[in-house]
């Protein structure tokens, strides 16, 4: 039996449209280009932290998001940018200069993550003492809107 061309393309179609969208599902990238770097790396046990990578579907649904809440910073009077997300390639570098001139934190394991004014820290450190002089010190860095410590305590 000859598949017809009425017959062979619709099933040709469907079959690359499943196999485009499933790659697309699988493909994970920093979209959003969100500021990402390693401070210090002392702790050998220390997990290696991970860039953040989205799906392009997740990258679909955050788009809409990204833009209200960036903008809404903006339009309350609480950023002078016009969009929170601006601050955020400027703030990361800010940040890993601040914990490394300190001078306190050389025997830490610590990766930075930035996203509309809001610093990521993840990694170990030595005492929980520790964490919260990084989590203080980052607060008080100009235009840092929150810290979120997820950092670890792994003593030696």
């Amino acid at each position: 039996m000859r598949l017809t061309m009425t017959r062979w393309l619709p099933c040709t179609l469907t079959a690359l449209f499943t196999v485009t969208v499933g790659a697309q599902e699988d493909d994970r990238a920093n979209y959003f280009n969100d500021p990402f770097l390693q401070v210090t790396d002392a702790i050998p046990s220390c997990p290696k932290q991970e860039k953040p990578k989205i799906t392009v579907a997740q990258r679909q649904a955050e788009t809409h998001w990204r833009a209200e809440r960036g903008t809404s910073c903006y339009q309350s009077g609480r950023c002078r940018l016009s969009n929170a997300y601006l601050y955020d390639q400027e703030i990361i570098p800010r940040v890993k200069k601040a914990i490394l001139a300190d001078g306190r934190f050389a025997n830490t394991s610590i990766w930075v993550e930035g996203q509309r004014r809001w610093v990521w820290l993840k990694g170990c450190v030595a005492s929980e003492e520790q964490s919260l002089q990084i989590e203080q010190l980052v607060r008080n860095i100009d235009d840092v809107e929150a810290v979120i410590n997820a950092l670890v305590t792994v003593p030696r």
